[in-house]
């Protein structure tokens, strides 16, 4: 992050953006696409772009390595979501198929799931597997923030 402002990966396009600290980052659109950058809701994510979001982003990263018939992971869904809406732009929210993402979550290791990774500029900064409530996630999100 430079002093002129933060860099956001679009959800969109992927292109890259320089979102001034001066102007409110949750209405920023992306000078390409013109899409919004925040939307309020977690993003599915593919190893196309999955690099990208988590290396140059200036926003704490939060991937949610999910699959679609873990009961566990769509319990965890609606709670993952509501943090979504709370924490943006502060944080980016991300979800991985491991069933369409093998590779992904291969290469994290990911054993259990539902798994949630933080990341900040491409390192993995905390890791938490299995579903919790709100409160658990949010405290969870609260003590990593940059």
């Amino acid at each position: 992050m430079s002093e002129m402002g933060r860099h956001i990966v679009c959800l969109h396009c992927a292109s890259i953006n320089r979102v001034p600290l001066s102007k409110p980052a949750k209405a920023a659109r992306c000078g390409r696409c013109k899409q919004a950058l925040f939307t309020g809701h977690p993003a599915s994510i593919g190893s196309a772009h999955f690099d990208r979001h988590i290396q140059r982003n200036d926003i704490p990263v939060v991937v949610d390595f999910w699959a679609e018939w873990c009961g566990p992971c769509k319990a965890m869904a609606p709670v993952f979501e509501q943090l979504s809406t709370e924490f943006e732009p502060e944080f980016r929210f991300l979800k991985v198929d491991t069933e369409a993402e093998q590779e992904l979550a291969a290469r994290y290791g990911i054993r259990s799931i539902p798994t949630m990774i933080l990341f900040w500029r491409g390192d993995e900064l905390a890791r938490r597997a299995g579903a919790v409530n709100t409160e658990t996630l949010r405290a969870w999100l609260r003590q990593h923030e940059i």
